[in-house]
């Protein structure tokens, strides 16, 4: 992805981003039901890279698949692209583990962005350590292999009922992630710097004691000649 926009949206919030994409009219790009597992970290900018499971069938799904080198969860995790950010579909099921820690420090070392599944991590106390971000629902020690056969490899998925395709851009926060169309990914990281400052402008004037009436959205004749000296002042 362009390096410029990843440095745009390394420094806004995943709620500004679903501001400006609900003004182009998309509401369904904020993944539902998942957190970061280690929160104080940045942001996690990348683009989606994706695994999909289907509900596992017993003789298709025994311990002895991951022997095979081929099996589709372990070549996610050896193909992710470097700075790509790995979105598993599955399904919105936690009962079982989407990935652990050995995999996810896998993705960590090879240089991804982050993962992100619908469903939940097991060790997860050890993922909440690493340098690389992180999220699923909730934590989950059962193996994948119990309910999830992983299946499909980078097309298009839901991921906690958000439509994901391959190359959209991944940006979360300690709010949780959002989905960026990759044909939009620049100009939604352009405008979302420029609401940042005026946000950041309104939440000062605001803890001043300004009333929000007027000011946001800024229908005050005055507000423009605020923002502008207040902006001059920040040197943004």
């Amino acid at each position: 992805m362009n390096p410029d926009t990843r440095k745009k949206l390394m420094g806004v919030s995943t709620a500004t981003l679903c501001t400006a994409l609900f003004k182009r009219g998309l509401k369904n790009q904020f993944i539902q039901g998942v957190l970061p597992l280690n929160p104080g970290l940045p942001n996690m900018v990348g683009p989606a890279y994706t695994l999909r499971y289907m509900p596992a069938r017993e003789d298709l799904n025994g311990i002895e698949v991951f022997k095979n080198r081929a099996h589709p969860q372990r070549v996610a995790v050896e193909e992710c692209p470097e700075g790509a950010v790995l979105v598993i579909d599955s399904r919105k099921d936690a009962r079982a583990a989407s990935a652990g820690g050995i995999l996810v420090a896998r993705l960590m070392v090879r240089g991804c962005a982050g993962v992100v599944t619908d469903g939940g991590f097991r060790d997860s106390p050890d993922i909440a350590k690493y340098t690389m971000p992180a999220y699923h629902s909730r934590p989950s020690a059962p193996t994948n292999l119990t309910l999830h056969q992983a299946i499909a490899i980078n097309e298009p998925i839901g991921c906690g009922d958000a439509p994901v395709f391959p190359g959209d851009v991944i940006v979360g926060d300690a709010e949780g992630v959002i989905v960026i169309p990759a044909h939009l990914a620049d100009e939604i990281a352009n405008e979302a710097v420029e609401m940042t400052v005026f946000e950041d402008f309104v939440q000062e004037t605001v803890m001043a004691g300004r009333s929000v009436l007027g000011l946001y959205p800024p229908t005050d004749p005055d507000v423009a000649g605020l923002f502008a000296a207040w902006r001059t002042a920040k040197g943004r």
